[in-house]
């Protein structure tokens, strides 16, 4: 029986239907099986055995073996074929499938004990300090180098397998560290000239003429003391040197840029409670300028207040932690001699407290007085601070014709005010044991850091009287007005009755003996009158 037309079109509609159910049909069962597959692989995976892990000691690339510390024994496991024998390191954590085989490689532990390495024995192993009553030989983990390793070093160690695995900054020391590239030079500090060419007479001619020094057998001095009165340029000449060796190598070397550390390490911030800890900071200072000055860079150890910490032996001033802090900074000063590039600058206002065996010859030898700034040293510090290119009043760069002129006059300004033997200037009678009396001036006690303040204080007029009333510009009575605030400052100095005391302010113990301060008081007026003590 022949189909018409309508039956062949609803024959060829029912076949489309069947194909795209059967179409839905294949990516139900696609589907399902992909789900299947990874159902079996959780399965697997949840039934497989757990996997091992030690830390690996050595390789025996003749059998492609490798010996592994699992659960504190000692083991030689064969080691997987997709393993790089060779890119194993000591220390390092190993994975091992059920049959004990080797078949990954991580990192290194990150937690552990901090331990200091005593010695190091060879390439593979040290002895280092747990703490005080007990030592313990331990591997060098394959991220450390034996020849990298110092006495004294804090290194991470899993005392668990007995490796040391990394080097550790002890945040106790670190906070006592500045390194730095000073930016400081010569040109930047006033009134010390003298000073200056001493210091780099000492200092700088040893590094720079070496077969000159060694031809006449002279040695470089390993330190040099810096002293006198607080606030007057001591820091400032020590960075100064760090810059100007830095230069001075660099242009030796040919180099294009000038590299050198600054080690600024504070005197009383290095005591520290504990027995030992004071002196095992200060051999951290040395190990850490070594390691600098190893690489040909210049590296200044500036010890700020020294009389704070290295005190004379047995004075009884203080406790008796310089019995043994003294001791181990004269052992470290005498191991600077076998090194290049490293020079230790102290810096004191009491130079006659510090342990004599410090000053001798062959240690801190270089001994140069920083004295208060003179009249033509205040105006040398003053132009420093003020120059033309501050903004100036318009008025006084008209009067005086131009604003060179009008910063001179100003800085004349200041000196006037503080250097003039004046009554009104005066702060102070001192008694001598011969009963010879001084009556010292404002003058006798004016720093450079005074100087700086007292510029600041005028800037910052300036800037007050430009917000308020629009005038701009640094004037006269600026200046004047700065003076008198910073002077009104330091009154108290004026009301010290100690000898002792006064010895600390002038940087030094005067070569006749004080008896008797005499302190001129200040009135609310502003001018000074005796007071007379009981």
């Amino acid at each position: 029986m022949s189909q018409g037309p309508g039956d062949i079109y609803e024959l060829r509609h029912e076949v489309i239907a069947l194909e795209e159910k059967n179409a839905r049909l294949a990516k139900s069962l696609q589907a399902a099986r992909e789900r299947i597959q990874v159902l079996g692989d959780q399965l697997e995976a949840l039934s497989k055995p757990p996997s091992s892990y030690g830390i690996f000691l050595t390789a025996h690339r003749e059998s492609h073996t490798v010996d592994v510390l699992l659960g504190g024994r000692k083991m030689n496991l064969a080691l997987s074929s997709s393993i790089d024998i060779d890119s194993l390191r000591p220390g390092q954590e190993v994975q091992m499938n059920e049959q004990l085989v080797v078949i990954g490689c991580g990192g290194y532990e990150g937690s552990g004990t901090i331990v200091t390495v005593e010695l190091v024995i060879d390439q593979s192993r040290a002895l280092v300090k747990i703490h005080a009553d007990e030592s313990r030989v331990v591997y060098i983990g394959g991220r450390l180098k034996a020849e990298h390793l110092r006495v004294g070093d804090s290194v991470l160690a899993d005392l668990r397998t007995g490796f040391i695995l990394e080097h550790i900054e002890r945040p106790d020391v670190e906070h006592l560290l500045l390194e730095e590239v000073p930016d400081v030079s010569y040109h930047d500090i006033g009134g010390l000239a003298s000073q200056i060419e001493q210091i780099r007479d000492s200092v700088e001619l040893p590094f720079d003429q070496p077969e000159l020094y060694r031809e006449h057998g002279l040695k470089p001095p390993k330190g040099v003391l810096l002293y006198g009165p607080p606030g007057c340029g001591k820091t400032l000449i020590a960075k100064a040197v760090a810059t100007s060796l830095a230069k001075n190598a660099a242009a030796r070397a040919g180099a294009s840029s000038a590299r050198s550390y600054f080690l600024n390490i504070k005197g009383p911030q290095l005591l520290d409670k504990y027995v030992g800890e004071t002196e095992r900071q200060i051999r951290e200072i040395f190990s850490r300028a070594r390691d600098r000055a190893a690489h040909g860079i210049p590296v200044v150890i500036f010890f700020d207040e020294m009389e704070a910490l290295f005190r004379t032996r047995g004075s009884g001033v203080s406790s008796d932690v310089e019995t043994t802090v003294v001791p181990q900074l004269l052992a470290e000063i005498d191991g600077v001699e076998r090194l290049d590039n490293v020079i230790v600058i102290g810096a004191s206002n009491r130079e006659d407290m510090i342990d004599p065996a410090i000053l001798r010859p062959g240690r801190l030898d270089v001994k140069i007085r920083i004295e208060r700034p003179t009249r033509e040293g205040c105006l040398d510090i003053l132009t420093k601070y003020l120059t033309p290119s501050l903004p100036l009043r318009a008025e006084d760069i008209s009067r005086h014709g131009g604003a060179p002129q009008a910063v001179h006059a100003l800085c004349e300004e200041v000196v006037a005010d503080l250097c003039a033997p004046i009554p009104e200037n005066e702060y102070i009678e001192v008694t001598y044991a011969s009963g010879r009396r001084e009556i010292l001036y404002i003058a006798d006690f004016v720093s450079g850091a005074m100087l700086a303040a007292i510029v600041d204080r005028a800037k910052k007029l300036a800037i007050k009287e430009y917000l308020s009333t629009g005038q701009r510009g640094i004037s006269r009575m600026h200046v004047r007005q700065a003076v008198r605030q910073e002077v009104a400052e330091n009154e108290e100095l004026a009301i010290i009755t100690n000898p002792e005391e006064w010895a600390k302010v002038n940087g030094r113990s005067r070569a006749e003996r004080v008896v008797a301060v005499r302190p001129l008081g200040l009135r609310e007026d502003g001018e000074h009158v005796a007071v007379h003590l009981p």
